[in-house]
């Protein structure tokens, strides 16, 4: 079990018109006179069950190799209610992203003593997740300047929008498996994640952002992106990465 404090929060969306779960992952020793950076996931319930998550970061930070933080757990409500929010053709995807931006980053910070710049803020996500995640990070460049994604869902609008990007302001860490040419998504049909992935890889290059890597052997499983975890934390945010600085200061 972890060892840090679990809440159960919810917020209503106007922009989706709908209530949101939102659940908050407070570290070991938190202190409400200190700030923290923000972690925003996506499939939050998936990173907790699957991936484990809360207790590698009590492991991480117990060791002083990542900056202690908070995350929020964003949980999908069902698999059509996640492909509405999280596919860049689904018809929520735009209010989710303006969602993310203008209604949880001020809910979250009302709660959390934060840093309150985008270089302090990271989101994340798998697959559809991950595509949302770099999505809202594009379009909101001042308020999100991380993205880690694993196995994300690419298409030609996303690319479109990183290559209009500042590469300055986007730290990413991104993977993708070499058998992720046949992936059946959640539409019944069959996609190739591998040659999309390798495209915005060479793209990120090319723009010059700030970026780690890796082509892992595997398919779109969470046993192929649980191992990558710990190196995409200890890659975006490493120790004394901020000051904890404190609020009484």
């Amino acid at each position: 079990m972890a060892e840090g404090k679990m809440l159960e929060e919810k917020l209503f969306s106007k922009h989706l018109n709908e209530e949101m779960e939102v659940i908050i992952y407070l570290p070991k020793q938190y202190s409400p006179l200190y700030k923290y950076p923000l972690f925003i996931i996506q499939d939050g319930k998936d990173y907790i069950r699957f991936g484990k998550l809360p207790k590698l970061v009590d492991e991480l930070t117990d060791s002083s190799q990542i900056q202690k933080s908070v995350f929020a757990f964003l949980p999908y409500k069902t698999v059509e209610d996640r492909r509405r929010k999280y596919h860049p053709d689904g018809e929520q995807n735009e209010a989710y992203v303006r969602f993310l931006a203008h209604e949880l980053v001020p809910f979250l910070e009302s709660l959390i003593p934060s840093f309150q710049m985008a270089g302090s803020r990271f989101l994340m996500g798998d697959s559809l997740g991950a595509s949302v995640s770099l999505k809202a990070c594009l379009k909101y460049p001042y308020t999100f300047g991380n993205a880690v994604l694993h196995s994300p869902f690419v298409n030609d609008d996303l690319m479109e929008l990183v290559k209009q990007a500042n590469p300055g302001m986007l730290k990413i860490f991104h993977i993708i498996g070499d058998q992720e040419t046949e992936v059946e998504t959640t539409n019944h049909t069959i996609d190739n994640f591998l040659a999309p992935n390798e495209a915005l890889h060479n793209l990120i290059q090319e723009k010059g952002f700030e970026s780690e890597f890796h082509l892992f052997e595997g398919g779109h499983r969470w046993t192929y992106w649980q191992p990558f975890l710990k190196p995409s934390l200890k890659y975006m945010l490493p120790a004394r990465t901020f000051d904890l600085e404190s609020m009484e200061s």
